[in-house]
């Protein structure tokens, strides 16, 4: 075996997961009590020695793209038709009947809100497990986010608490499909026609996810979808729009272009009283142009990884992928999550644990914490701003109704994140991934001493 770990060696100990892994991946054998095979943070060689794929993805196609739009000088949109081929494109990938491209995932949904009027008084109802955009994005326009628990097994906003989270200031509600996995869209869309509240997607992760055969995106009045560096189509910074609503496409674009114009670019009166400028450049729409070219395949590498390793995983006690629901057709696997029960592990804790995952090759993080209780969420209460719109005691309230057990349960030790551009590996990458866990949990009580 030399200083590597045979990919085939399976670190679980037969007694201790039994013969099911073996039998359901007969390519996995079980070892244990030989030095070799001690996890890396024990001093033993890593279960992952080499590199993930590097991310972005690229060749002479974005090179060319970038090149074209700089050598025909028109780098703007307005007059130009590089982003404008790209929101055909896109529309054509979701399925939508209309696309708007945006400068980030979070000014598309800044666009989204402003098209909808919202402002102060208004309430918006999010997830608490979520990157802080979706929280910005309402407090931006001085509306009240109001944040739901999470769904601790899916780790996405939980749909049976949202209904009682409905007040008669609630104009939105905005679930996110965390990591690229639907949310339960059937029961919020329920939701949203006993109320008249429109749902907006956030699924700024989400690239080509579908519920029940559809892109998500489609389901609501809109969904915003982000192409920053991290993202499953990346343009560095950028995002879109999509929609099948022809009048709510028209608001949208007028709000993105400093209140003007409809369809077409230029400068045309337009309606409302608000917007800004959040158009994204040539050079941005034709990279994407380029970077679609592989995204389909991409996406069913993922897929493809994502569940020969949830397989794998599911054979190990105190390791728990997160669950898709029942409607979900496809996962975009922007991230890998799944829980981390340190019982299993010996009590070894996860940030121990994720730290010898990191020294086996395996990058990995605790994800997203408790942003209702984080100082710059709570803070809110205090804003000058806020005080004078709402007052004392409704802010008070607010910190209150804010509460979310659930996910304080999900992030503060069971949490772990694997990503993307990991899923684009090799099926004996996947079986890397699976020994260095089981190869911890062998040794988890001679961890926790170190």
């Amino acid at each position: 075996m030399g200083n590597k770990i045979n990919r085939r060696t399976f670190i679980g100990a037969a007694s201790v997961v039994g013969a099911g892994l073996s039998m359901e991946f007969p390519g996995i054998l079980y070892a244990s009590g030989s030095d070799k095979l001690k996890p890396a943070i024990l001093g033993g060689p890593q279960a992952h020695p080499e590199q993930f794929p590097g991310w972005p993805v690229i060749d002479q196609l974005e090179s060319k793209a970038l090149e074209e739009v700089l050598q025909s000088k028109n780098w703007c949109r307005l007059g130009s038709d590089k982003v404008s081929n790209f929101e055909t494109e896109y529309q054509k990938l979701t399925g939508a009947k209309y696309a708007l491209a945006t400068s980030c995932g979070t000014s598309a949904l800044s666009t989204v809100l402003g098209a909808l009027e919202i402002g102060p008084g208004d309430e918006v109802i999010i997830p608490v497990y979520t990157f802080i955009a979706t929280y910005n994005v309402v407090v931006l326009n001085y509306a009240l986010p109001v944040f739901v628990d999470t769904d601790i097994e899916s780790f996405q906003i939980d749909a049976n608490k949202i209904e009682a989270a409905v007040t008669r200031q609630t104009k939105v509600i905005m679930p996110v499909h965390i990591g690229g996995s639907p949310v339960d869209l059937d029961k919020i869309l329920e939701i949203s026609r006993k109320t008249g509240i429109p749902v907006i997607e956030d699924a700024c992760q989400a690239h080509l996810a579908e519920w029940r055969g559809k892109k998500v995106g489609n389901y609501g009045l809109a969904g915003a979808f982000s192409f920053q560096g991290s993202k499953n189509l990346n343009s560095g910074e950028g995002g879109a729009i999509i929609t099948n609503d022809e009048t709510f496409a028209q608001t949208c674009y007028r709000f993105h272009n400093q209140g003007q114009g409809g369809r077409v670019a230029g400068f045309n009166p337009g309606t409302g009283t608000r917007g800004t400028n959040v158009r994204l450049t040539e050079f941005q729409g034709n990279l994407l142009v380029a970077q679609m070219s592989r995204v389909i395949e991409q996406t069913n590498i993922r897929t493809q990884n994502a569940n020969y390793l949830t397989k794998m995983l599911n054979e190990i006690p105190g390791i728990t992928p997160a669950k898709l629901y029942e409607g979900t057709t496809r996962s975009a696997y922007h991230l890998y999550m799944f829980r981390y029960d340190k019982s299993q592990f010996a009590g070894l804790s996860r940030d121990k644990f994720l730290d010898a995952l990191n020294r086996e090759g395996v990058p990995c993080s605790s994800g997203y914490g408790m942003m209702n209780k984080d100082e710059y969420v709570t803070g809110l209460a205090q804003n000058k701003h806020y005080l004078n719109i709402y007052g004392e005691k409704v802010m008070n309230q607010w910190l209150e109704r804010n509460q979310c057990p659930q996910n304080d349960k999900l992030t503060t030790d069971q949490s772990v994140w694997l990503f993307q551009n990991m899923l684009l590996g090799s099926r004996t990458e996947m079986e890397q991934i699976a020994e260095a866990i089981g190869k911890i949990r062998e040794y988890a009580g001679e961890i926790k001493k170190v």
